[in-house]
């Protein structure tokens, strides 16, 4: 009899295995700190704002569970050594941008942005849906890194310059902040690109280290006060055409997590990252009217000589790149494949649409 109790006992226990919710290895009474770096100051509107956005949106879906602390740049590493501190677990988490490490690797920085790539709504189907997150994930853990999109500005603007562009000839030795692949193309037309952080733009405007510089839009531009060292904004949007910013998780912190907690920063992330697009959305429109109406900042788009030199070396650039480094040819042959398959729909659709109410509007 003791003998059928037990049996039947285990064959009950089984059965509730089986169909019961998955019950998380950690205990429900631990607390799992980590520390987030990012590349941004101290709650910097959006890109802060959205590191913090992110942090808590963890710590709620996870009941507590998980409490992430937020650090502004330089307040544990500097700004640009998020990728190193992350990887090496310095800090469990960081939040970024991808371009800024194609002195680590080269493919990295097709996850920020591409010159004349894809818009916002495109990237991010490529990132969920046409395999951008899987090739992300190859080329980060190399790096003891797990990557996520938690955040994108939308299309930025091409920059604020001291004096106006009428002509390629004018570009010729201006010294421009401009990351990523898109410096690299400024350098072909004969301009000088750095990648300076954020926060010395400013200062490098004013005192003459700069002639010019992209940072991100008019609601992060307009917080930094660039109008007031710059008087010409440019509006041709080639250089980000969409903007990731990254969220980092050390891999090996990252394999520790139960999968319930794995689930949380997922998701979490996924909301953080829709959250920033829809604030740059209006907070970019206000700002805007801002600079226009209130500082009397000078709207203008390049020449079309501009534009073209900028293209034909936007295409050298990135040939150069897929062609010596394998790792960017896999990833950019996705990235391209995918904008082929959606600017179909893109073009007589959303295109098509703005183009209509444009007509209407006017």
């Amino acid at each position: 009899m003791q003998r059928r109790q037990f049996l039947k006992t285990l064959s009950a226990g089984a059965a509730a295995g089986a169909t019961a919710p998955f019950i998380s290895t950690a205990s429900a009474q631990e607390t799992i700190t980590w520390d987030m770096v990012t590349s941004w100051p101290k709650n910097f509107p959006a890109l802060g704002t959205g590191a913090n956005d992110f942090a808590e949106r963890i710590e709620r879906m996870s009941g507590g569970r998980m409490k992430i602390r937020v650090h502004g740049a330089g307040e544990m590493v500097p700004a640009l050594e998020v990728f190193d501190a992350v990887g090496e677990g310095t800090a469990e988490m960081g939040h970024s941008a991808s371009y800024y490490w194609r002195g680590k690797t080269l493919a990295a920085q097709f996850f920020t942005a591409v010159p004349f790539g894809m818009n916002t709504t495109e990237t991010n189907a490529w990132l969920y849906y046409g395999g951008g997150q899987e090739l992300w994930d190859e080329v980060y853990a190399q790096h003891n890194l797990k990557p996520f999109p938690v955040g994108n500005t939308g299309t930025q603007m091409a920059g604020w310059f001291k004096k106006e562009i009428n002509s390629l000839d004018d570009m010729q030795g201006l010294k421009l902040r401009l990351p990523g692949l898109a410096g690299e193309a400024m350098n072909r037309i004969g301009v000088t690109t750095v990648n300076t952080p954020g926060s010395e733009i400013f200062t490098s405007l004013q005192t003459g280290v700069l002639d010019a510089a992209d940072w991100v839009g008019p609601y992060n531009d307009l917080a930094f006060g660039l109008h007031q060292v710059a008087k010409y904004y440019y509006t041709s949007a080639w250089n980000e055409p969409s903007a990731i910013l990254e969220g980092t998780v050390n891999l090996d912190a990252w394999n520790a997590l139960p999968d319930d907690l794995k689930a949380v920063v997922s998701e979490a992330a996924r909301a953080s990252n829709l959250a920033m697009i829809s604030e740059f959305a209006v907070r970019n429109a206000e700002a805007l009217q801002t600079l226009v109406d209130e500082h009397d900042v000078q709207l203008r788009t390049f020449p079309d000589e501009v534009l073209s030199a900028l293209q034909d070396a936007s295409r050298q650039v990135l040939q150069e790149q897929v062609e010596k480094d394998e790792e960017s040819r896999r990833v950019y042959d996705s990235y391209t494949a995918f904008q082929q398959k959606v600017r179909r729909f893109t073009d007589v659709g959303e295109f098509a649409y703005l183009k209509t109410r444009e007509k209407v509007d006017a």
